[in-house]
């Protein structure tokens, strides 16, 4: 059984798929992190910074 309430399950099932209707990769954010609360991620010589704030949610800042 999920945690995620249905209406919002529906939600998260339909934004996994792109327009075309291919599903979309998707990274488990404790994988991504690896037990820390920020990494780095470089998009097109960029950096930008992704950190899990105190109440557990993302912020990504450039």
């Amino acid at each position: 059984m999920s945690d995620i309430p249905e209406d919002e399950g529906a939600s998260q099932a339909k934004s996994e798929r792109r327009l075309d209707g291919q599903p979309r990769p998707t990274v488990d954010s404790q994988r991504l992190f690896d037990g820390h609360r920020e990494l780095i991620i470089q998009h097109q010589g960029e950096f930008y910074r992704l950190r899990i704030t105190r109440h557990d949610k993302l912020i990504l800042t450039k």
